[in-house]
């Protein structure tokens, strides 16, 4: 069985972002960059089946520039057997993801699509549900756990009321949510490993795929910052101010 995991290279989640001065995006210069926390789930996630023998090959897939090799080498590092890069400067919107993870997808013929839930710099939460559809293939999203056994994925996610249990049959879109695994480090040798694990690069207008943008960013603003906090002595001082500030 062939797991296909695509990652995205994005601001590392300890960086706090900065906004351009002129407002139209956020400063990427100068800025750490890491792989999204929810796909390395995924990744993580890829290599337990292939070392429980469910898997037989785990391939990794980015959408960015040239520097998101690193990421795609944190995967290899990982466990990943190989790696694909589709070579683009632009900051594609979540269908045009989808679009192009499905052309990937054509060529490869994966089982199993495993993917992070949403990346953490747009949180649009909707690539998965995109690919699924254009697809035409079963989608389980914000997977807590996931057994893969007879041709059909069991994933339980965390739903308001508790938990759901859903089975779906492969091939399959699954999107990881935070408790699913905790991923691995990876370790010194496996770092120098992945350096020799195949990697291949191709660009984007190879694809013949529409990417044009569907949507226009206005401006983007920082939020307001909060105001500092008060002690009291009592609860009734508490009861007090919340009147005041007109809270009640």
């Amino acid at each position: 069985m062939k797991v296909l995991v695509p990652v995205k290279r994005v601001i590392d989640y300890n960086v706090k972002a900065r906004v351009k001065a002129d407002q139209t995006g956020v400063d990427l210069a100068n800025v750490k960059m890491s792989m999204n926390p929810f796909c390395e789930i995924a990744v993580e996630e890829a290599v337990r089946l292939k070392e429980k023998g469910v898997a037989t090959e785990v391939v990794a897939v980015s959408i960015g520039p040239a520097q998101a090799q690193e990421t795609l080498r944190t995967s290899l590092a990982m466990g990943a057997d190989r790696a694909i890069l589709i070579q683009t400067d632009q900051d594609l919107e979540p269908l045009a993801v989808a679009k192009v993870l499905r052309a990937i997808i054509a060529e490869e013929n994966p089982d199993l699509v495993l993917m992070g839930k949403q990346a953490i710099d747009g949180d649009n939460n909707a690539t998965g549900q995109m690919l699924s559809t254009l697809l035409d293939w079963p989608q389980a999203t914000f997977a807590s756990e996931l057994t893969i056994e007879g041709g059909k994925a069991k994933v339980t996610r965390e739903v308001d009321g508790g938990l759901q249990t859903l089975e779906v049959n492969l091939p399959a879109v699954v999107t990881a949510d935070l408790r699913l695994n905790e991923p691995r480090y990876a370790s010194l040798p496996n770092i120098m490993k992945a350096k020799k694990k195949p990697l291949d690069v191709k660009e984007l207008a190879s694809l013949g795929v529409d990417t044009a943008p569907r949507l226009k960013v206005i401006k983007v603003t920082e939020p307001a910052k909060r105001s500092a906090g008060i002690k009291v002595e009592a609860a009734a001082d508490i009861v007090s101010n919340l009147k005041t500030s007109g809270v009640f």
